[in-house]
C-alpha cells in the first residue's frame, strides 16, 4: 500500500479501536557523509531512513507506538499498543490531540539543489581542503579530522480527533536539507603540538569554500602554538561568539516549562521578573530565515511563532508544549518536540540565540582594554550543572592587552554560575554566530570571571 493509504487505513483502526483521537508523525530523510584521511575518503556512509509513530488518546491516557513497517500488519500492530501504552502509563496529566491553527507560516528551508550535488563533488571537496590546508605553512602536519555531511528530511503530521459522529484533523508537511562541512588542522613546531578548526553550515553547496575553510582551520592551529595559560585571578572576560553558543546549549533547558514544573530549572515561577542584564533579550525563533530549527509547525502540529524569552533583561516567558502549557494556565509557545519520531513529546528551543548588539568584536575588546577573550570550553556535561548553573570548564583563548587581540591561552579553567553570568553582561557584539547547531550567540563582554590557570 502507499503512505497515504496507510495513513488513511491506521487512523480509521484507531478510531474503530475507541482512540478517541490519534496522531500520525511521519519522518522520513537520507544522509550523506564522508571523511578524508590522509588524501584517502573513510567512513563514507549513505542512508535512507522513514519511521512512523501513532499517539492516541484512550481512556483519557496517552499511548504511544512506533514502526518502520508499513504493511496491513503493522497496522493493527500499532493500534494494540498505543492502546497497551496507555493502559500502563502513570502520568495523571490531561494531554491532548491538537486541532490546529487557522494559519501557518512559511518556511523554506529545502533547496532541491542541494540533493542533485554528486557524491564525487562532496568528496572532492574534502580531499581539497586537507590538500590546501597541508600546503599553507610547512607546520601543518595533519588534518586529524576532515568531514562533509549532507541531510535532507521531512515531517508530517496527521491527525484525526473524533466528536461525536465527526472527525477533524491536520495534515502539515515541512522538508528541509543542509550541509556540513568541517575540518580540524594539527600544527607542531618543535615539541608544541596545537589545533584549530574551520566549519562551514549551508544549503548552498556552492557556498563551501575549500580555501576558506582550510584557512580558518590552520590559522587557529598556528596561533594557539605559542598558546599557554595565565596566572590564576578574576579577569575580565569576552566570550566569543564561537563559544557562548555552547555554554548557552548546555544551560538551555533552564528555560523550560517542562523543567521548571519538573523542579530542574531555578527560573520557575521566575516570569516578569529581572534574571538578566537589561542589555540582553533572549530570543527563541522557529522562523528565522535559514535557521537550522526554522519550522512551520512544533511536533504537536502547533503553528510557531517568533518570541523573545529574555526582552531586555525581563523572563517574559518560559518554552512550552500543549501539556505544560495546560498546567500553567498559559497558552503553547510552540516548542514541543520529539527526539526521533519514535521519542515522546518534550520541550525544545528552535532557532536560540542572544540577540546581537551594535559593537564589533574589536570595539569589544578596546572597551575592555585588558582581559581575556574566551574562544573554547570543554567538559561541558561533566563541569556544569544545568539545574544550579554552577559550571567549572577547561577553556582557551587569548589575551587583550591596550584593547588589541595579544598572546594565545589555553590549559586554564574558569568558573562561573549561569544565572549569574546573564546578570553580569555589560555590552553584547554584533557577530552574532551559529557554530554548527540552532543555538547561537555574538560575543559577549561577561565582566569578571575565576580563571585558574598557572
Amino acid at each position: 500500500m502507499t503512505i497515504d493509504q496507510f495513513i488513511q487505513a491506521l487512523l480509521d483502526e484507531a478510531q474503530n479501536a475507541g482512540i478517541e483521537a490519534a496522531e500520525i508523525y511521519l519522518s522520513s530523510g537520507d544522509s550523506f557523509r564522508a571523511m578524508c584521511v590522509q588524501g584517502q575518503i573513510a567512513n563514507y556512509t549513505v542512508n535512507a531512513t522513514r519511521g512512523l509513530s501513532l499517539r492516541g488518546l484512550y481512556q483519557g491516557k496517552m499511548g504511544y507506538a512506533a514502526t518502520e513497517a508499513f504493511d496491513e500488519e503493522a497496522v493493527s500492530q500499532l493500534v494494540q499498543a498505543v492502546k497497551e501504552s496507555a493502559e500502563l502509563t502513570e502520568d495523571e496529566d490531561v494531554q491532548e490531540i491538537y486541532r490546529g491553527d487557522k494559519e501557518y507560516p512559511q518556511v523554506d528551508n529545502y533547496q532541491p539543489a542541494l540533493d542533485r550535488v554528486e557524491e564525487k563533488r562532496k568528496l572532492a571537496l574534502i580531499q581539497d581542503i586537507e590538500k590546501k590546508a597541508l600546503a599553507m605553512d610547512e607546520r601543518i602536519v595533519a588534518l586529524n579530522y576532515n568531514m562533509i555531511s549532507t541531510s535532507s528530511n521531512e515531517v508530517r503530521i496527521v491527525n484525526r480527533i473524533v466528536n461525536g459522529h465527526e472527525a477533524k484533523g491536520l495534515d502539515l508537511r515541512y522538508k528541509d536539507n543542509m550541509a556540513v562541512c568541517y575540518a580540524a588542522a594539527t600544527a607542531k613546531e618543535g615539541e608544541r603540538v596545537a589545533t584549530g578548526s574551520g566549519f562551514k553550515v549551508t544549503r548552498n553547496f556552492e557556498e563551501l569554500d575549500a580555501e576558506a575553510i582550510a584557512r580558518d582551520a590552520v590559522e587557529e592551529a598556528l596561533f594557539m602554538l605559542s598558546a599557554a595559560p595565565v596566572p590564576s585571578g578574576n579577569y575580565r572576560a569576552i566570550i566569543h561568539a564561537k563559544c557562548m553558543p555552547d555554554l548557552l546549549g548546555v544551560f538551555s533547558g533552564v528555560f523550560s516549562a517542562e523543567s521548571a514544573q519538573k523542579g530542574l530549572s531555578l527560573l520557575a515561577g521566575k516570569e516578569g521578573e529581572m534574571i538578566a542584564s537589561p542589555i540582553v533579550t533572549l530570543m527563541d525563533d522557529p522562523l528565522l530565515p535559514g535557521g537550522l530549527a526554522s519550522q512551520p509547525f512544533d511536533a504537536e502540529g502547533v503553528a510557531t511563532r517568533t518570541k523573545a524569552v529574555i526582552e531586555k533583561g525581563k523572563l517574559t516567558t518560559l518554552l512550552h508544549n500543549l501539556k505544560t502549557a495546560r498546567k500553567a494556565g498559559v497558552k503553547t509557545t510552540g516548542n514541543a518536540a520529539k527526539a526521533g519520531y519514535a521519542g515522546t513529546v518534550n520541550v525544545s528551543p528552535s532557532n536560540f540565540y542572544i540577540a546581537p548588539g551594535e559593537k564589533s568584536l574589536d570595539e569589544l575588546m578596546a572597551d575592555m582594554e585588558n582581559g581575556l577573550v574566551i574562544t573554547e570550553v570543554s567538559g561541558l556535561h561533566a563541569g556544569a550543572n544545568p539545574i544550579s548553573g554552577d559550571f567549572s570548564l577547561i577553556a582557551q583563548g587569548y589575551t587583550v592587552k591596550d584593547g588589541k587581540k595579544d598572546q594565545a591561552v589555553e590549559q586554564i579553567t574558569v568558573a562561573g554560575n549561569f544565572y549569574q553570568l546573564l546578570k553580569n553582561i555589560r555590552a553584547v557584539g554584533s557577530d552574532l554566530t551559529f557554530p554548527g547547531s540552532s543555538i547561537g550567540s555574538p560575543s559577549v563582554d561577561v565582566g569578571e570571571m575565576a580563571v585558574a590557570g598557572k
